[in-house]
C-alpha cells in the first residue's frame, strides 16, 4: 500500500505568488492608445498638407493659455515623479504632498483648456481644422481627467496607514507612468496644433 506524502517543496510551489504583471498591461494598454494618438496626427497633417491655407481663416488658435498650459503639464510631470521617489523611500507624507500639488497642477490644465473653448469663436463643425482640433485636443483632456481620477485615488487610499510603503507602491508607479505618457502626448500635439502653425 503506497501512502503519497507532500513535501514542503510541494506546498511552496502551489502557493507561489504569480508574478505582478500591472504595469506591463498598462504599458500594452499605452502602446494601443499610442497608435489611436498616431492616427490623430497623421489625419491632421494629411489635411494640413492638401489644404491651401491652413489652418482656415477664422480658425486661428491663440497661444498663450495653450504655452501657459505646456508649461504647468510638463512641470507636473517632475513633481509626480517626486512622489514616487518618496514613496519608495517610505515617504507616505512626501508622496501626498507632490501628488497633491500634481492635482492641482492637472485641474489647472483642464481649466485652461476650457477656458481655451470658450473664447475660440469656432465649433467642432465649423471646418476640418477645428474638427482635427476638438478631437485631438479634446481626446487628450479627457485623458488628463483619467490621470486626475487616477491620482485623486492615490491620495483616497494613502489615508490608510498600510495602504503604501517602499516595498508596496505597483499603484503609485503606473499612475506615474500614465502622467507621463499624457505629457508626452501632449508635447506633440502642441508642437502639432499650436507652434506648426506659426510657420
Amino acid at each position: 500500500m503506497t501512502i503519497a506524502t507532500t513535501t514542503s517543496e510541494d506546498h511552496s510551489a502551489e502557493h507561489e505568488e504569480h508574478p505582478d504583471l500591472r504595469v506591463w498591461g498598462l504599458l500594452t494598454f499605452l502602446a494601443s492608445e499610442s497608435l489611436m494618438f498616431g492616427g490623430f496626427f497623421a489625419t491632421y497633417l494629411f489635411f494640413r498638407g492638401t489644404t491651401a491655407v491652413w489652418p482656415p481663416e477664422g480658425s486661428e488658435v491663440e497661444l498663450l493659455v495653450p504655452t501657459i498650459n505646456t508649461i504647468i503639464l510638463v512641470s507636473s510631470s517632475f513633481v509626480i515623479h517626486f512622489g514616487d521617489t518618496a514613496i519608495k523611500k517610505n515617504n507616505v507624507k512626501g508622496m501626498q504632498l507632490w501628488y497633491a500639488i500634481t492635482a492641482i497642477m492637472g485641474a489647472i490644465f483642464l481649466g485652461g483648456q476650457v477656458y481655451e473653448y470658450s473664447t475660440l469663436g469656432y465649433g467642432l463643425t465649423s471646418n476640418v481644422f477645428a474638427n482635427c482640433f476638438y478631437l485631438m485636443t479634446g481626446f487628450h483632456g479627457l485623458h488628463v481627467f483619467v490621470g486626475l481620477l487616477l491620482i485623486l485615488r492615490v491620495l483616497w487610499r494613502s489615508r490608510h496607514p498600510d495602504e503604501y510603503s517602499a516595498t508596496n507602491h505597483t499603484f503609485i508607479e503606473m499612475t506615474e507612468i500614465y502622467w507621463h505618457f499624457v505629457d508626452i502626448i501632449w508635447i506633440v500635439l502642441f508642437t502639432l496644433v499650436y507652434v506648426l502653425t506659426l510657420f
